[in-house]
């Protein structure tokens, strides 16, 4: 059987397979798309998957990276 049945002409997912999504942003802080671009993501066209990933640049700048978190509350205590 020839490999070529297997490539699939398609934009690939900027999945980074670290998934969690930012409380208030709403997007994963993996791959920036929001949970309904994730969802929809199978059944996007090629054009609206480019669109999203010539955005995810731009979305950096809403996820604010947590401060402290347990270790700075242990050095408080």
């Amino acid at each position: 059987m020839s490999d070529e049945v297997w490539k699939r002409d398609e934009v690939e997912s900027p999945c980074i397979k670290i998934c969690l999504v930012h409380p208030e942003a709403r997007l994963c802080t993996g791959c920036l798309r929001s949970i309904d671009e994730i969802g929809r993501w199978s059944q996007m066209s090629p054009q609206e998957r480019r669109a999203i990933l010539a955005d995810l640049p731009n979305r950096s700048g809403q996820i604010t990276k947590r401060r402290g978190g347990r270790a700075a509350r242990l050095a408080k205590g």
